[in-house]
């Protein structure tokens, strides 16, 4: 089964079809789903799947946000370039607009985000999307493309 089978969701990603999972390991989400879903309570709209790397991790650091570090008190373990996690939606328009923006996983990034990004939306935002590949794990290097497109690192048509 599916890892997305065993749990209903009707929640529609920025492609338009069914919101898929981001990660399992480690556990993201608002409500620790695995998926980047928002609601009512998630005031910081955790709705755009990235793939994390350093240089973001740096600067969510410096914003106050120190997503590197372990905290066990949370069963949190620290992120690590490489990891999936659902960020806020004006976190990573912020980071894109300092030019360290993650990619993201458009297929298990939540419509919702859309109200947060450019009127060009996600025509215009770095993008990391392994065709029919399951959620991202630990340690698992999954290959990247862009969804629609010859295989690319960055799009930076907005700037």
């Amino acid at each position: 089964m599916p890892l997305d089978a065993a749990r209903p969701n009707k929640s529609l990603n920025v492609l338009g079809g069914v919101l898929e999972t981001c990660s399992l390991d480690p556990m993201t989400g608002f409500t620790r789903t695995g998926c980047c879903e928002t609601g009512p309570d998630d005031r910081g709209s955790h709705t755009v799947c990235a793939e994390v790397t350093a240089e973001f991790l740096a600067f969510s650091r410096a914003r106050g946000n120190d997503l590197s570090t372990p905290r066990p008190e949370y069963s949190f373990p620290g992120l690590r370039p490489g990891d999936r996690w659902c960020l806020c939606a004006m976190r990573w328009q912020e980071a894109l607009l300092a030019g360290c923006a993650p990619r993201v996983v458009l297929r298990a990034t939540e419509a919702a985000a859309l109200a947060h990004w450019p009127a060009h939306g996600a025509q215009a935002v770095p993008v990391a999307s392994p065709a029919g590949a399951a959620p991202a794990r630990r340690g698992r290097d999954a290959p990247l493309q862009a969804v629609g497109t010859a295989p690319t690192r960055w799009s930076r048509r907005h700037q």
